[in-house]
């Protein structure tokens, strides 16, 4: 651990983080995800890229797809 970046391990402090609103609202298994994983920095906005994990980003970005696609097409007029 010793090894690791100071500023990296802050971003796995999870005193300093929330839980993802976006997630929240959208995921049915969100309460299912380890704790960790629901978590995201508490100076940014709820995005991907502001999850303490890789599994709480690729699943953040997971339900942004699946909202863009249930969207209705835009038609060419």
């Amino acid at each position: 651990m010793e090894h690791i970046d100071p500023e990296v391990m802050k971003r796995f402090d999870t005193r300093s983080s929330r839980p993802c609103e976006f997630c929240k609202e959208l995921d049915p298994q969100f309460q299912i995800r380890a704790t960790v994983d629901q978590m995201v920095a508490t100076s940014r906005k709820a995005t991907a890229s502001a999850h303490l994990t890789e599994d709480g980003y690729v699943r953040h970005r997971i339900l942004e797809l699946r909202q863009m696609t249930a969207r209705a097409p835009l038609t060419a007029a």
